[in-house]
């Protein structure tokens, strides 16, 4: 080097002058060599995806809790069939876990009553394009759920865009990439969306497409209707018969057969064992993606609730009806963080006389019996244990399945195996074989697991006096329990609360909610919401102590828009208000910023909110009247009252529309037609939160609004729907 600058006066006189001459001097240049290294090799440091990441979102109890991590499993389809020697697979996208389950179902009752190898598979733990490879001799069944406005779960995600997009790749190719799949599909939706079963009809479209033969007609469940069991059970036997005939299977006697160990192991310590804490579930854990990710699971201190209706209670304890306010403290949690518009979901724990019935019912009661450790494994590779391990009974009951869900007709059949009483088994069998038995029971009866359990037992009370005592279910597994019962899932609500106001403590707006049901003697009874249920009584406990729950934030794609320029047209009902809440409050705060005299400049915006009166649920009515008042023509409201005593007079100074009679949010926005028009027309973006029923009718109102203002054709509304909904200008937040 020294000769090189020796032979160049020139470069040796530059490099004298660029030399370090002090320790500062040296440090100076050390530092830039350094940083400007960092940048030049980031992908090779901080950008490079952390191999470990997914530990985060591994279920323990999928190694069992023991011995060193399981080498992970191919995520070739065919190749996994091929080494596990199946016949079929069915395959699940499930958001809330009824589609989980009954492709557990499916799978289990193809293997013991046909004798079908069949492999049941969670959408993400396999590459789409391998699909292609299944050969025909096999056969596939897709159970998909339709999630919110016509979304695909979490898990089925990838899948979905996969196949829209080779669908859409070879739409005018004669190519046939899965010309050797044989498929069969099922759907879970609910009819009051507008994408009513979107996700399979898209998917079994770019099926036929791509050249899979399809083996009979789509089935689809509509909850909307409460026929999701019979639905299901209606297109299952469909599948058996073709499967019957096109494999030349066999119906077999069914008995039990156990697909996981429970085994009792007084060796394990308290410390060891999963009590209340959830953990993620595979397709939350894949789910985990610049989508929708679910941060990880907290305890999370309550640290206020107040009741938000008018009524005769003066406290949340003693409501059984109305609306909650609460208030999460995320203080203890700095990594953990949400934006306006996301949801906190919760993760409820199964009322105490529920978790005490069932185990009186399977005579574990006592405390040497629930408090049993027990270690849970998987007897099938194929299976996965979905609850934590090791654990109690009293644990898994109380906090991680879900006793209180319906008790499906397949699964009352099958209890008839291990009834104490011939009375018992036959009443079980009548109701489990007969659809018009069990809806005769199910629509006088709470039915749940220990409920049904104790209903049989009364049977057998009454074969008492034939010398035939009742007794507990003592020859029911507690295997057969952990199979039969779904998996405890998080309750999601939107966050009421901007996190630009409020940061580390979100809020939550809870409508307490029940269903009436007539018993056989014209006796009504309520029977409470699990998670509602669960935050009220969290809420009494709160008047005598400190109260937390465990809970995460999911990202939603439910967002104000990037400038806060846009005018807003906003709709809704009842506690569909709460991230209303949110974005009202977040504009507040930027048109509050001081900017050299100056406030910021935020678009206008159009709230349309539906209750049943102004007196008894107007949510945040004193609120939302002084936002107004600061944000002045920025904002108005205009109120729906369903349900209203006296009429009330519009008040022109408030600029709060109080309408006459019985009216609901479709009905005021289309008195307001041209004012919503205009304000679309000039780039707002709407927004519409509540019962998916309602979102369909203010779609409608919005639409011929905008269509009569332009003068449109039939054609063209549609047209101009589909661009907004593209350019998510239009964006809703519903539910059933």
């Amino acid at each position: 080097m020294e000769a090189f600058l020796r032979s160049s006066p020139k470069l040796a006189e530059v490099a004298g002058t660029l030399a370090p001459r002090t320790t500062a001097d040296a440090a100076t240049v050390t530092t830039v060599a350094l940083v400007a290294a960092a940048f030049l090799l980031r992908e090779y440091t901080w950008d490079r995806p952390d191999q470990y990441r997914h530990l985060w979102y591994e279920r323990p109890q999928d190694d069992g809790g023991l011995g060193p991590a399981k080498q992970r499993a191919t995520r070739n389809i065919a190749r996994r069939l091929e080494e596990l020697n199946k016949d079929a697979v069915v395959f699940w996208g499930s958001q809330s876990g009824t589609a989980e389950s009954l492709g557990a179902r499916l799978g289990r009752e193809l293997q013991q009553r046909f004798h079908l190898d069949t492999l049941v598979a969670d959408l993400s733990d396999f590459d789409p394009a391998s699909i292609a490879e299944i050969p025909r001799h096999k056969v596939a069944v897709f159970v998909l759920s339709t999630y919110g406005d016509g979304d695909p779960s979490d898990n089925a995600a990838e899948f979905f865009d996969w196949f829209r997009r080779q669908a859409m790749d070879k739409a005018n190719s004669h190519a046939r990439p899965l010309g050797s799949l044989r498929y069969a599909a099922f759907g879970l939706g609910n009819s009051h969306y507008q994408h009513y079963n979107r996700i399979v009809d898209v998917v079994t479209e770019a099926l036929q497409q791509l050249g899979a033969e399809r083996l009979l007609d789509t089935g689809k469940a509509d909850d909307a209707l409460g026929t999701t069991e019979e639905d299901y059970v209606s297109w299952k036997e469909v599948l058996f018969s073709r499967l019957c005939q096109d494999l030349h299977l066999q119906e077999h006697p069914v008995t039990y057969e156990p697909v996981l160990s429970v085994i009792p192991d007084s060796s394990l310590e308290p410390i060891d064992l999963y009590i209340d804490e959830p953990v993620h579930s595979s397709d939350s854990r894949s789910s985990t993606n610049k989508n929708t990710p679910n941060t990880p699971i907290h305890y999370l201190p309550i640290r206020s609730a107040r009741q938000l209706c008018s009524s005769s209670v003066s406290s949340p304890s003693e409501a059984q009806s109305g609306c909650l306010h609460m208030d999460i403290d995320l203080a203890d949690h700095p990594q953990l963080r949400y934006k306006t518009g996301d949801h906190l979901a919760i993760w409820p724990t199964n009322p105490a006389q529920e978790v005490k019935r069932l185990l009186d019912m399977l005579d574990l009661s006592e405390q040497g019996k629930r408090d049993q450790p027990l270690l849970i494994k998987s007897l099938d590779p194929t299976v996965k244990v979905k609850v934590p391990t090791p654990t109690t009974i009293d644990a898994l009951l109380r906090h991680h399945l879900e006793i209180c869900a319906p008790v499906p007709r397949d699964t009352i059949r099958r209890l008839a195996e291990f009834a104490p009483t011939t009375r018992a088994r036959d009443f079980l069998l009548d109701v489990g074989r007969r659809k018009d038995a069990y809806l005769a029971f199910t629509s006088v009866t709470h039915v749940t697991l220990g409920r049904l359990l104790e209903h049989a037992l009364t049977m057998g009370a009454d074969a008492a006096a034939h010398g035939e005592p009742a007794a507990a279910w003592t020859r029911l597994p507690l295997s057969f329990v952990l199979e039969a019962l779904p998996r405890l899932q998080p309750r999601y609500y939107s966050i009421s609360s901007s996190s630009i106001v409020s940061p580390r403590m979100p809020s939550l707006t809870v409508g307490i909610s029940s269903t009436r049901l007539m018993t056989e003697t014209q006796t009504p009874v309520e029977i409470p919401g699990l998670a509602t249920g669960f935050l009220r009584d969290k809420a009494t406990l709160l008047e005598q102590g400190p109260v937390s729950v465990f809970a995460h934030v999911r990202q939603s794609k439910f967002k104000l828009p990037a400038l806060a320029s846009t005018p807003l047209v906003m709709v809704a009902a009842g506690t569909g208000l709460a991230p209303f809440r949110a974005f009202i409050q977040e504009r507040l705060r930027l048109h509050n910023i001081d900017n050299g005299g100056n406030s910021k400049p935020v678009g206008r915006m159009m709230l349309f909110f539906g209750c049943q009166s102004p007196e008894r649920d107007y949510l945040y009515g004193d609120e939302m009247l002084e936002m107004q008042r600061q944000l002045g023509d920025k904002l108005s409201i205009v109120t729906a009252f369903s349900r209203a005593g006296d009429p009330a007079a519009d008040d022109g100074d408030d600029k709060v529309s109080l309408p006459r009679g019985k009216t609901y949010v479709q009905h005021r926005i289309a008195e307001h037609a041209d004012a919503v028009a205009e304000m679309l027309s000039d780039g707002a973006s709407l927004y519409i939160c509540g019962r998916a029923s309602m979102a369909r009718e203010v779609g409608k109102a919005v639409t011929s609004a905008v269509a009569s203002s332009k003068r449109w054709d039939a054609q063209e509304p549609r047209a101009w729907l589909q661009g907004l909904k593209r350019s998510r200008k239009w964006q809703e937040d519903v539910w059933g």
